[in-house]
């Protein structure tokens, strides 16, 4: 068996880290870079329970618990730690004071605790996922960067994929984009996947911040409502995210940009909510696609009538998170004919009616 895993993100790594454990030869080919995109740029927020009550109850939880599991299995440091969570509001308005909360500004009111060490921690994605790539590799796996312009198929079974007018060689596909899979829509019945864009600090906050993450209301000055999340990291770093929009998707993953305007609010933001913030060097200033479907449910599974062809995305917010439990399930589901770890009848691709390629090249022509 030779397995290619299309997209060289955090999904992808940790399939590829799974199935090198089973002993599968095993390729990932990407385009740009490793965890190029959503998976370099996101918060690396973990959280057991949060997902409860939702069809992502058990993949949450698994996911969770390997995350506390891979340090010691493998090796290395990827910034895991655990985390208290709060939650909290706050609005623009005079100029900050420091407050006895220490590096958060006396207008954040502290409303509620979200998580405690139990149940909430985090990651640095970009190590986390270079980590998973490493683990493969020194099982065997490949990395192959170029372009995918499609797959391989002979009697209704993938057969490879079409790489810089090249194919190469393997009796499985695992389609695992992030937003581009929809790209893959032209070649394999899939639902259609969408991009949603949001935006990023990283500040060089050294000591100055506890391990604390903070969910906070926002209103702006001209009263909208804002979610900024605010992550400190092992690393003496603190990210912060907020203000989505629904901008256009570019084609390759290394032009995607922050919008001055959006970021321009985001730090005026920043600087409202911590002294510490406000007076940080700011060292990123960035944005990212996070990759969503129409019910809001991820796609993992057998793309349906094509044999051989597998589908992992559409993981919104929880990427991250969810992406051990997604590559063992993935890998359990290749080599051994189901997952065991976790259902995934509620991820099955099939349960969504797959996007007609015409309009696919129609929206690419635009």
């Amino acid at each position: 068996m030779h397995v290619l895993i299309c997209g060289g993100g955090v999904i992808g790594a940790t399939t590829a880290y799974f199935l090198s454990v089973r002993g599968v030869k095993t390729t990932v080919i990407e385009r740009t870079g490793l965890a190029c995109a959503a998976s370099g740029k996101a918060g690396g927020f973990l959280a057991l329970d949060w997902c409860d009550g939702t069809p992502l109850q058990s993949l949450a939880r698994r996911s969770f618990a390997l995350h506390a599991e891979l340090p010691q299995r493998i090796g290395g440091d990827w910034g895991y730690r655990r985390l208290t969570t709060y939650g909290g509001f706050a609005s623009s308005g005079n100029r900050a004071r420091q407050s006895d909360a220490g590096w958060l500004s006396d207008r954040v009111t502290v409303s509620q605790a979200l998580g405690s060490t139990e149940t909430t921690a985090q990651v640095h994605p970009a190590m986390f996922t270079a980590a998973m790539m490493r683990a493969a590799e020194a099982r065997g796996a490949e990395w192959c960067l170029g372009r995918i312009t499609g797959l391989a198929k002979n009697a209704g079974r993938v057969t490879g994929v079409e790489v810089d007018g090249e194919t190469i060689a393997g009796d499985t596909v695992v389609i695992a984009m992030g937003p581009w899979s929809i790209l893959a829509s032209a070649w394999l019945p899939l639902p259609a996947i969408f991009g949603l864009k949001g935006h990023s600090l990283v500040f060089a906050t050294g000591t100055s911040v506890p391990a604390e993450a903070a969910f906070l209301e926002y209103r702006e000055a001209s009263g909208a409502v804002q979610a900024p999340e605010l992550f400190p990291r092992p690393d003496g770093t603190t990210y912060v995210c907020a203000i989505s929009s629904e901008a256009p998707l570019p084609i390759d993953p290394a032009e995607v940009g922050p919008d001055p305007g959006a970021i321009a609010r985001l730090e005026k933001m920043c600087g409202d909510l911590s002294p510490v913030l406000g007076q940080a060097k700011i060292i990123a200033r960035q944005a990212c696609y996070r990759p969503v479907t129409r019910d809001g449910v991820p796609l993992i599974g057998r793309v349906p009538g094509v044999a051989g062809a597998y589908i992992a995305t559409g993981h919104s917010v929880w990427g991250i998170l969810n992406a051990p439990a997604t590559g063992e399930a993935i890998a359990e589901l290749i080599t051994e004919g189901t997952a065991h770890t976790i259902d995934l009848s509620p991820f099955d691709p099939a349960r969504l009616p797959p996007l007609d390629p015409a309009r696919l090249r129609e929206a690419a022509r635009m």
